[in-house]
């Protein structure tokens, strides 16, 4: 999970940028990185931490021209600590390629050995966006026939990459004196939106984000996603060039950014976030009545801030009071996306205070978006109790999380997940709560599809079926074993 932007306007792109990266920064805080193209020169300042910290008055005066992208990260392959792994990455030839890449590549093991003994390139890092940046140059090469490049050259090479390439990604890169490409996986399972505004008297800027907030902050107006498959090309001058190049495309968008990570202001694959979240409340609130005693619910909480919405459907629905019983330190980060357990440990007192006027003596129903690994849950349930809650229910508006995720969402050992290999009774116990109610998983594609065009969601963490390429037990195995050495 990564917030990319791009940007080909008539005025500076840098702050632009900038200040699309801030609305995208629950999508990453373990480095950001922004691009500019002046004429045929790349102008580049990436750095570790949150957009905020990282680019002083200094950089941004270095990043001149009216082309842009940007990227703030949470890493999912390689290392989190490695400021050489942050985007975006620069290859020189053929004409020089800036890209930045939000999902997860599941070949990257065959694409490397490819690079090497047929492409003969070479690779720095582990990123699998330096493999894609590398592929997309490859395949671009192949297609140059003369000095210029044209956008069918560009498409042509599009095609080459996806059918080199499975996983998922969410693409923009820049080629200096040329434009701004972007394109989507065949699946859509990233988001990617492309928005437009008038640029003065003739022609039009043109933006494409991870999320559509951005568009409306900047003052674009939303134009479409851009379609599994489909590569899109903006020139200099502004005009817009798009054409599907994959052989079949099918949007199944991941379900994992309805239930936490967009920002519920946000509209993805024609979607709203925040009514897909009312939606699962409504289905959860179902649940919650078969199978709890009503009697041994004073008062509905949520856990802020993404699981909020659900929570007052549930509270609504249920006919129980809503109540707001945990503030947040809103300057601490999103614990889901720390880069290591312990972190995320410390992290959940400083995040969270329980107001203890709120909790004593009641029997607390809490609602939280999804349990991964459990450390918040757990932790959650503790100062529930410390604070005088009688009886505690959690439940999450996701079902169990048992697989891993190999798409752009950093659960990749099973042995992380507090729901693998346990039943649901097993696991309340290790959260230490006195009843424990997930979503079922029919329920949570329902209440996210409904009214919409989109027919399936990828829910592999929730089901253990993946939709792309080979992802065998053995890769599975594989990815388990690199995160752990």
């Amino acid at each position: 999970m990564c917030g990319i932007v791009g940007i080909v306007s008539s005025e500076p792109a840098n702050q632009q940028v900038y200040d699309s990266l801030l609305l995208l920064q629950h999508r990453g805080q373990d480095s950001t990185g922004i691009a500019t193209a002046e004429g045929r020169t790349f102008h580049m300042v990436k750095a570790k931490g949150q957009v905020r910290e990282a680019f002083r008055t200094r950089d941004m005066r270095a990043l001149p021209g009216n082309m842009g992208l940007g990227h703030c990260r949470y890493a999912t392959k390689g290392s989190a600590a490695n400021e050489e792994e942050a985007q975006p990455f620069y290859v020189n030839a053929p004409y020089g390629i800036v890209l930045v890449h939000n999902g997860n590549l599941t070949n990257t093991r065959e694409l490397t050995q490819e690079l090497f003994h047929i492409d003969r390139r070479h690779l720095n890092t582990s990123s699998d966006t330096e493999l894609l940046v590398n592929v997309l140059a490859h395949e671009l090469q192949e297609q140059v026939t003369g000095l210029d490049l044209d956008p069918d050259q560009i498409f042509a090479a599009v095609e080459r990459v996806h059918e080199r390439v499975e996983g998922s990604y969410a693409t923009i890169a820049m080629i200096p004196g040329y434009g701004l490409l972007a394109f989507r996986d065949p699946f859509g399972i990233r988001p990617l939106v492309l928005g437009k505004r008038p640029r003065g008297f003739v022609g039009e800027d043109w933006i494409v984000a991870s999320e559509s907030l951005v568009l409306e902050s900047a003052g674009y107006e939303f134009v479409r996603d851009v379609a599994p498959g489909e590569a899109i090309f903006i020139a200099l001058d502004g005009e817009m060039i798009s054409r599907q190049c994959a052989k079949s495309p099918r949007l199944v968008p991941c379900s994992f950014e309805y239930v936490y990570l967009a920002r519920p202001d946000s509209i993805m694959n024609g979607i709203s976030v925040y009514e897909a979240r009312l939606r699962l409340g409504n289905r959860l609130a179902d649940t919650i009545a078969k199978y709890t005693p009503m009697g041994d619910i004073d008062v509905v909480m949520p856990i802020p801030d993404s699981a909020r919405p659900a929570a007052m459907q549930v509270a609504q629905k249920l006919g129980v009071e809503y109540r707001e019983g945990f503030y947040k330190n809103r300057y601490v980060g999103r614990t889901f996306i720390m880069p290591g357990q312990a972190e995320r440990k410390k992290s959940v007192k400083q995040k969270l205070n329980a107001m203890g006027s709120e909790f004593r003596g009641k029997n607390i129903l809490i609602v939280d978006d999804s349990i991964v690994r459990g450390t918040t849950s757990k932790e959650i349930v503790q100062m529930a109790r410390e604070a005088g809650a009688n009886k505690v229910t959690f439940t999450s508006a996701a079902p169990p999380v048992r697989f891993p995720h190999v798409y752009g969402i950093n659960m990749p050992s099973r042995q992380e997940l507090v729901a693998h290999g346990r039943k649901i009774p097993e696991i309340a116990t290790e959260l230490g709560a006195d009843y424990l109610i997930y979503q079922e998983v029919a329920d949570m594609q329902a209440a996210i599809i409904e009214g919409s065009n989109v027919t399936a969601l990828e829910m592999s963490c929730f089901t253990g079926e993946y939709i792309t390429g080979t992802v065998t037990p053995e890769y599975l195995d594989w990815v388990e074993r690199t995160q752990l050495s």
